[in-house]
């Protein structure tokens, strides 16, 4: 496969769906629902993922999907050594149906399940975050780098409620907040786990983490997050792994290990 122009190509289909986003964004939505009240769905999620699906296997009829949409509630998903398309087509739902500007299109290619392509665009901003495998992240083309944040106190940290209301996990997220409240810098949240990611890889936050996303709110934020010189692990210290729902990601491995002494663990159901 040719690498070079498959990215060219996904990117035109970004940049296609995102304009549609974009168009949408400040008008009246059918809005339904998921897991929960909470957990939405609107008519262009599916029609931006659809796009996405279509673009791509009219190009690369072989190549497999993992996508938000097309994956049943409570469906196990299936990553193999194929080319596989890992698809959130409007992260940060929420945020969308409300107006707020933080939303994004998250899309990774995975090849013998490691991650070649990673690209992260708000077009409501206008913020383009691209990475591809051993060549470096960008910011709308120029080049970006994680600030290199090792001391957990001047840490600027991005933290999710989430799209659950689950009693065991919201208490777990209720009491992270409170115990890192009074350790680290700060705590920013933007309504979109990639766009969290992203903010690490640009320099603009030191870490993040969430418990109870899926692959396709992180696939695509970790590539860009390790090609800007981060890393992404599980927040209990182990090696990171794109299924198992959970995400540490941060400016070098020993804020990492800080944020793993401290913080409580919660453990999904896989994807």
């Amino acid at each position: 496969m040719d690498m070079d122009k498959c990215y060219v190509e996904i990117l035109r289909l970004v940049k296609q769906a995102g304009s549609i986003i974009k168009y949408r964004i400040s008008q009246c939505k059918d809005v339904q629902t998921k897991s929960c009240d909470i957990d939405l769905v609107t008519e262009w999620d599916q029609e931006i993922e659809r796009i996405l699906m279509d673009g791509i296997s009219s190009k690369y009829p072989d190549h497999k999907f993992i996508g938000e949409e097309s994956t049943a509630s409570g469906q196990k998903v299936q990553l193999t050594d194929a080319p596989t398309w890992v698809i959130d087509p409007i992260d940060g739902t929420m945020n969308f149906v409300h107006g707020l500007p933080h939303t994004c299109i998250s899309i990774a290619l995975l090849v013998n399940k490691t991650t070649e392509i990673g690209i992260v665009y708000n077009p409501i901003l206008e913020q383009l975050f691209t990475a591809r495998k051993g060549q470096g992240a960008f910011y709308n083309g120029a080049p970006i780098h994680v600030s290199g944040e090792k001391d957990l106190r001047k840490a600027l940290l991005m933290l999710e409620m989430g799209t659950s209301r689950d009693p065991d996990k919201l208490q777990v997220v209720l009491q992270n907040l409170t115990l890192l409240t009074s350790r680290v810098h700060g705590i920013r949240t933007l309504g979109s786990c990639a766009l969290n990611m992203c903010m690490v890889a640009l320099g603009g936050a030191d870490a993040c983490f969430e418990f109870g996303i899926h692959a396709w709110d992180i696939a695509a934020g970790d590539l860009i997050v390790r090609e800007a010189g981060g890393v992404t692990i599980d927040p209990a210290g182990g090696s990171f792994d794109v299924l198992s729902r959970r995400v540490l990601c941060a400016s070098s491995m020993e804020l990492a290990q800080e944020f793993v002494k401290v913080i409580i663990q919660y453990y999904p159901e896989r994807d």
